[in-house]
């Protein structure tokens, strides 16, 4: 085996580098080149990126490792938003409680409300059934009582009011 140096020169970029090349000899044939130069800058480049995905690939599982490992910041952390989540659906829970509590309570006033008018409507019937008003115009005019003539009925007019209040007597005519 031989190692020879050669010079090459490239003169699309007019510059000159200097290569060794082996030759080995297979019997009786030609010799052959073993390390032409782009095999070898090949080659060197394939090595480069190997380390270059070795350093990687430590670097990622370094990060990996250091990601794993739970400091007690990260552990007071999680606690902390634990606590805030669960005091969140603890008060959640306590509103819709109350919300169903007096929504039930609103429809028992609201029923009882229901009974109390139909129990009213009742009563009401009940005392205007009761009362004869034939028997009370009776025993009116039997009293003295008689129907107002037209010149004695005074018409007041009420403007944006169900009521009157009255600040004076009546004036009599």
């Amino acid at each position: 085996m031989r190692q020879n140096t050669r010079k090459q020169t490239n003169y699309s970029h007019e510059r000159t580098e200097d290569f060794k090349t082996n030759y080995y000899i297979d019997g009786n044939t030609v010799r052959r080149l073993e390390g032409e130069p782009e095999e070898r800058r090949r080659r060197q480049q394939e090595k480069e990126e190997e380390q270059k995905k070795r350093r990687h690939r430590h670097a990622a599982k370094r990060n990996r490792e250091r990601a794993q490992r739970m400091n007690f910041g990260h552990v007071l952390f999680c606690s902390m938003a634990l606590l805030l989540i669960g005091g969140v659906c603890v008060t959640y829970i306590q509103l819709q409680s109350g919300i169903t509590s007096r929504t039930k309570s609103i429809s028992a006033l609201e029923s009882e409300i229901a009974d109390l008018r139909a129990d009213n409507d009742a009563a009401l019937k009940r005392i205007d059934l009761s009362t004869d008003l034939d028997a009370v115009k009776e025993r009116a005019m039997g009293l003295g009582m008689k129907f107002p003539s037209p010149e004695q009925i005074v018409y007041y007019s009420v403007e944006e009011h169900d009521f009157m209040d009255q600040h004076s007597d009546i004036p009599e005519k």
